[in-house]
């Protein structure tokens, strides 16, 4: 009976997770490395890191804004940059070579705490179980994920583990982007 639980409740994770990442396209990230290629230019096409401040430098086009937006968006930026030195409106295509700049942190009571790269989406459990899950002494109903938004201001989400555990309130699950922080009291 345990294990038919556990094979439902595995069920579920795995289809919230995948209906999730159908819905929410991958958004750059500083720290992401990108490869740009400009249809019959080859000084314009390359591997660009994605700085800090979330722009990307090519010839011509200069600095671009790439971080937060998805790839399309980016392609359209580096087009409308690229237009105004072109004499045709330019092919360009951008792919995804590293998502470095994609991390969570989990902090606090874990066996093993810190920064991890993620390159799929990730829930809370999952990223419980990357940090080797809660230590004897974790409060484990009073964990929190901190997450900023657009405007800078953060908030805390509250996560109650021994109900998704039991299998119970499991939209409380919920998946984590990048920069937000697991705290394990």
């Amino acid at each position: 009976m345990a294990l038919l639980r556990l094979i439902m409740v595995a069920a579920l994770f795995s289809t919230s997770i995948f209906a999730h990442a159908e819905t929410q396209p991958y958004h750059v990230n500083a720290g992401d490395i990108l490869i740009v290629y400009v249809w019959n230019e080859k000084d314009l096409s390359q591997e660009v890191l994605v700085r800090p401040d979330g722009t990307i430098s090519i010839p011509l086009a200069g600095q671009v804004q790439a971080g937060g937006l998805t790839v399309p968006e980016v392609e359209k930026n580096l087009i409308g940059a690229l237009t105004k030195y072109m004499k045709d409106v330019p092919s360009v295509t951008v792919m995804i070579k590293q998502t470095a700049g994609y991390s969570i942190y989990v902090i606090g009571k874990v066996n093993k705490p810190g920064q991890f790269p993620i390159n799929q989406p990730t829930d809370v459990m999952q990223a419980l179980a990357m940090a080797g899950g809660l230590n004897p002494f974790a409060a484990e109903n009073s964990i929190n994920i901190l997450r900023r938004d657009k405007s800078g201001e953060q908030k805390a989400i509250r996560f109650r583990y021994s109900d998704v555990k039991a299998g119970e309130n499991l939209s409380n699950n919920v998946l984590l982007q990048s920069g937000d922080i697991v705290v394990v009291p």
